[in-house]
């Protein structure tokens, strides 16, 4: 049950890099529509300890029951990459926006997850990209740039929350490289996620019961907000994310992420009558030709 890297090419129809990545980019970016519910009501370490112990709850009959025996070095390997993808990863954005960092400030050093996986992927990996790949990723990033311009503020925040963003993305890309470089230590993406979210749910509880009162609000908007967070914002995204980065080359999977901004706006304008901009659609046209070049043949 172990995936290894076959030893012949494999061909894949030809439709299944765009509908993964087009479910990739609303999974992804809908994070943010259940943050939005449910932040109202809770804070943001109670808010993730519950998303992801109810992530990993449900999955746990599932890790048990389907799928290989768990064995100690499996779970322990799955709980590192735990750390580094969901805690250190998540917590860290959460605590420097704790910290004033503004918002569209954290966002866009996330938004740039792709363009660290990029610089990652060659000495990590071996996966060099080619020039034009090169131009197409810093097309996207400009269009990244053009999409959050409205939303960017420096703040008060201290300088140490600052790095924290930046630290957060580059724990996130190293742990997706890792996981791409290890295949001998891979499991179901459905054992992975489950041991992913538990190891989660474990150190955000205690951030959670450090600042107050584990209990969930009992309001309709939190449970909104985290059936969203659990269905789209873990299950569709991380597991879309996990599964892709099986089947094609690490950067070509996160460079998808580059959509996330226009769609996310697209997202509020839908559900919170948020306006939409001019910058918005010339920053969307812009990241998509960089997403293209970079993600094409």
């Amino acid at each position: 049950m172990t995936l290894t890297a076959p030893s012949l090419p494999v061909s894949r129809h030809p439709l299944l890099w765009p509908v993964m990545a087009t479910l990739l980019v609303i999974s992804w970016s809908s994070g943010f529509v259940g943050i939005r519910f449910a932040s109202e009501e809770a804070s943001i370490a109670l808010l993730l300890f519950w998303r992801t112990l109810l992530s990993g709850l449900i999955l746990l009959p599932f890790a048990l029951i389907v799928g290989p025996r768990l064995r100690p070095r499996q779970i322990l390997d799955q709980m590192l990459f735990g750390v580094m993808s969901v805690f250190l990863y998540l917590g860290g954005f959460a605590l420097a926006i704790g910290q004033r960092v503004p918002t569209g400030l954290v966002a866009l050093i996330s938004d740039l997850l792709p363009l660290a996986v990029a610089v990652l992927s060659q000495p990590v990996l071996g996966e060099r990209l080619s020039a034009r790949q090169w131009q197409g990723t810093g097309l996207a990033v400009l269009g990244v740039f053009i999409v959050s311009f409205d939303s960017l503020g420096l703040g008060t925040a201290p300088p140490w929350a600052y790095a924290l963003t930046v630290g957060s993305t580059l724990v996130f890309a190293l742990a997706t490289v890792l996981h791409r470089k290890r295949p001998g230590l891979r499991l179901p993406v459905h054992q992975s996620l489950c041991i992913h979210s538990l190891t989660g749910a474990a150190l955000f509880g205690l951030c959670a019961a450090w600042q107050g009162d584990l209990a969930p609000p009992m309001t309709r908007d939190f449970a909104i907000g985290m059936a969203w967070l659990v269905v789209l914002g873990t299950f569709a995204a991380y597991g879309v994310y996990y599964t892709m980065l099986r089947l094609f080359p690490v950067a070509r999977v996160s460079a998808a992420i580059y959509l996330s901004p226009p769609v996310t706006m697209l997202w509020s304008w839908a559900l919170f009558s948020e306006p939409l901009t001019t910058a918005m659609f010339a920053g969307l046209g812009v990241t998509l030709a960089g997403v293209w070049m970079t993600t094409r043949g």
